[in-house]
């Protein structure tokens, strides 16, 4: 399939009508009946693709008009399920649509379905969600790392053009990272959480996944009214300063992945950009933070789940019973792993041991950001360490959590973050599979570093 933009010219110049786009996409669903779908909106999708056809036909179409995307499912839909990939909310029908899709009804977008995703978007594994099928919703699933998985795997399958997730440690990054695909974590609040079910507030943040930045930067303005995204596109990157953290460049990082890094860099050298050397120690804590706050708020965000307000209904004589018998069934294990550790942080003594110095050092990692953003214009890094764990790999949970040091900051300090392809031209690792390349820029600068990143794609093809 095309990118959405080449999809854009092909329904402005009427070579094909949104149904016949909309059902191209819907026929690919359903022939590969893999798992990056919760659930497929079919008669949503051909409903929307009506009333796209006649914003064209009448002159009114913007930029996303008509092209078919799908959303991840913790994003509230009305009238459609909103699992968040948990048995707590496998009967959950939202009756309003959240902020974002609020917008993107209004430009004539076309509904695919919800993406699959880690239980309440915690991105607790390297490639399953808790959420499975209608009969055995415990099922594994199996997606790519990062919550936002499904989403990701839906737009390297070609099964949507673009796709909606959320970020909240790495979550739009490190799926795209291993995708082979281009995901971009906004500034914070740049697109609004309203609707979006919460995991963790002050980090949870709603951004695009598609074929090239080109493609995130379009999405990005058409859902961010007078803000500017793509002005720097197509430009040279002559002068650019780049930052490479020194932190983000160890040992523990996979051979093959640092090479394909380092190869764009040289690339990036060569046609002008100047690169600078810097430090960032603090980053050695910024994982542990980030758990001990997205944590607690996790566990906030969670209470309301009790099978009376929200959520499945427990059994039991008492409430209490009730309430045990609720989550016991409704969450998955490093749900209430995170629950656990989240009241654990916040109880007695241990607000000063835990929470308040998680809070000091998510200041450090601003300032240490600021220190860096004051002699350049952006970070380049590895999206992660590794490229996507197999299939038939055990589940090692220090290797997940330690894979964040390279998604986490960005989160901490709230600023942009894209990850594009470094091995685009699919001279992929020894296992056939895709790295990425991580840019970081200054709050709201994420013009500048969708021009690097989409001048490093433009190079590649």
């Amino acid at each position: 399939m095309e990118s959405l933009i080449q999809l854009r010219k092909s329904l402005d110049e009427k070579k094909i009508s949104v149904r016949e786009l909309t059902k191209q996409y819907l026929d690919r669903i359903n022939h590969y009946t893999g798992n990056a779908y919760v659930s497929v909106t079919e008669e949503t999708a051909f409903k929307n693709a009506e009333i796209a056809q006649k914003l064209i036909d009448t002159g009114n179409a913007t930029a996303l008009t008509g092209i078919p995307c799908s959303v991840k499912d913790n994003i509230c839909v009305a009238g459609i399920k909103a699992t968040s990939g948990s048995k707590m909310l496998e009967d959950f029908i939202p009756f309003y649509d959240a902020k974002v899709i609020r917008d993107l009804a209004a430009q004539g977008y076309v509904l695919t379905g919800k993406t699959n995703m880690d239980e309440f978007a915690m991105g607790n594994s390297n490639r399953t969600s808790v959420f499975g099928n209608a009969s055995n919703p415990h099922d594994v699933m199996r997606v790519p790392g990062g919550s936002s998985g499904g989403s990701a795997a839906a737009v390297a399958a070609d099964l949507c053009a673009y796709s909606i997730g959320t970020d909240t440690g790495g979550s739009i990054r490190q799926p795209a990272s291993h995708c082979g695909v281009v995901g971009l974590k906004p500034t914070y609040e740049s697109i609004s959480r309203h609707g979006i079910v919460a995991f963790a507030g002050s980090f949870d943040t709603v951004g695009p996944i598609a074929k090239t930045s080109e493609d995130c930067a379009v999405i990005m303005e058409s859902l961010c009214e007078g803000k500017d995204f793509t002005s720097k596109l197509g430009r040279d990157i002559k002068g650019v300063k780049i930052a490479l953290i020194k932190e983000l460049f160890t040992d523990s990082v996979d051979t093959n992945v640092k090479t394909a890094v380092m190869d764009k860099v040289e690339f990036l050298k060569s046609h002008g950009a100047e690169i600078i050397e810097a430090s960032m120690p603090v980053l050695e804590y910024a994982a542990p933070a980030y758990f001990v706050l997205a944590s607690a708020e996790g566990a906030s965000a969670l209470s309301k789940f009790d099978g009376v307000k929200y959520g499945l209904k427990g059994e039991g004589a008492s409430y209490d019973e009730q309430l045990r018998d609720s989550r016991t069934r409704g969450l998955g294990d490093e749900v209430k792993r995170r629950i656990m550790l989240g009241n654990f942080v916040l109880s007695g003594d241990n607000m000063n041991d835990y929470f308040r110095k998680a809070l000091a050092v998510k200041q450090r990692v601003i300032r240490e950001y600021n220190d860096v953003f004051s002699k350049a214009d952006a970070i380049i890094s590895p999206t992660s360490m590794r490229t996507a764990f197999s299939l038939d790999e055990p589940s090692d949970f220090v290797k997940i959590y330690s894979s964040t040091l390279y998604t986490v900051p960005a989160n901490l300090a709230g600023l942009p973050c894209v990850s594009t392809p470094c091995n685009i031209s699919r001279d992929f690792d020894k296992q056939n599979m895709p790295a990425g390349l991580s840019v970081t820029g200054k709050k709201f600068d994420e013009a500048t570093i969708l021009q690097i990143a989409d001048f490093i794609e433009r190079g590649a093809r």
